[in-house]
Formats: structure tokens, sequence, C-alpha cells
């Protein structure tokens, strides 16, 4: 499993979260960053094309090597310093008020701890800063809902640990947000089990 994790995970997420049809939603959660942003997990920058102009800087958080490689002709493209610090949304390894913005696309549902990862969030980012997240979770249907949960173990299994039940505007609540504007939806094309998505964005 390590291999797959490691090898194989990666393109896989790079392929499916490359699709054209998210293509317009990282341009909406994207919108509203600015200044010194911290991505959590980076993955292959799917993110960096969408990056807005009054974005200073960008530090990925990202576990997987093979993730910043495949990055590579999309940072290579981009104006903005994009760097590399830090492995996992767990324990980040910045100062207290370090970031304007904050970022996550599709990780809330992987992050074993996500609530320490939340609070962590909360903490690197500066009194009353951006954070914005598009993440699938919790559908808003009973009947999808009774689905999820059936499909919840494989999805765990063959993702990474990714959670099909997890509901992103309550995890964020949670951590000491208060969200300014969410957005639930079924995404077109994407079976609803997997296709239920929260688009975002709160302040500190």
């Amino acid at each position: 499993m390590a291999l797959y994790r490691t090898h194989v995970l990666p393109r896989l997420v790079n392929l499916t979260c490359g699709s054209s049809m998210i293509t317009p939603l990282r341009d909406r959660v994207c919108a509203g960053l600015h200044g010194n942003v911290v991505e959590i997990g980076f993955g292959s920058g799917l993110n960096v094309p969408h990056y807005p102009a009054g974005v200073d800087s960008v530090t990925g958080v990202e576990p997987e090597d093979l993730g910043w490689k495949l990055a590579r002709k999309r940072l290579d493209a981009t104006t903005i310093h994009v760097k590399r610090a830090g492995l996992n949304g767990e324990s980040l390894p910045f100062e207290d008020n370090s970031f304007d913005s904050a970022l996550v696309t599709f990780t809330l549902c992987t992050i074993p701890d996500v609530d320490a990862a939340l609070l962590e969030v909360q903490r690197v980012l500066v009194p009353g800063g951006t954070f914005t997240f598009l993440e699938h979770g919790l559908a808003p249907d009973e009947s999808v809902q009774r689905w999820q949960h059936r499909l919840e173990p494989l999805q765990k299994l063959v993702a990474g640990g990714c959670h099909l039940t997890r509901d992103p505007q309550d995890l964020v609540t949670a951590a000491g947000f208060a969200i300014t504007d969410a957005e639930h939806f079924y995404q077109d094309g994407v079976p609803k089990p997997y296709g239920a998505v929260t688009l975002g964005r709160a302040t500190a």
C-alpha cells in the first residue's frame, strides 16, 4: 500500500481532480486569496494557474514528493513565488499569524486528524485572515448519505483515506472560523455520493 500511496495515488488524484469540470470551481475558490498564502494539500499544483494577481507568495504543504514533480510545469508557468514547506497539515512549521490567506481543495476529506489541521490553519492565519475551501463531503439528501456510508470503507481504502461523510462547513465552524459564504451543490457529471461539494469562505 505504501508504493500505491506514494507512486500511484498522486497520479490518480492529478488526473481526477484535474478534470475540466472542476476548473471553474478552482477559479472561484482562489478568487479571494491575497498576500501570503498557505495551501494545505498542495498536491500536484492544480490550483497554481488559478492564483489571482493579489497573491504575493504561496507556501505549499504536501507530503508526497511525486505531487511536486507533477506540479513542475504549472510552477514553471507562474510568476507567483511558490515554495514547499511542511509535510503535515496537522502540525504546521510556521509561526502564529504568518499568513494572510489559506486554501484547501479536496483535502479535508483525507487528513486523519482534520480538527487538528484546521486549528493549525486558524493559528497561522492573521486575525481576520481569509480561509477558502472547496471540498466534497456529506450530501444534503438522506438517500445519498446512506450510499456514502456504504461506499466510504472502500473509498478510504482506494483513495488514501478519503472520507465521503465529513461535513466541511461543520468542520470549519468547529475550528473557530466565521463562515462568510458557503454553497452546497452536486458537481455535474459526478455520481452524487462522490459529487456533493461545498465551496466556502471564512475568516479567522
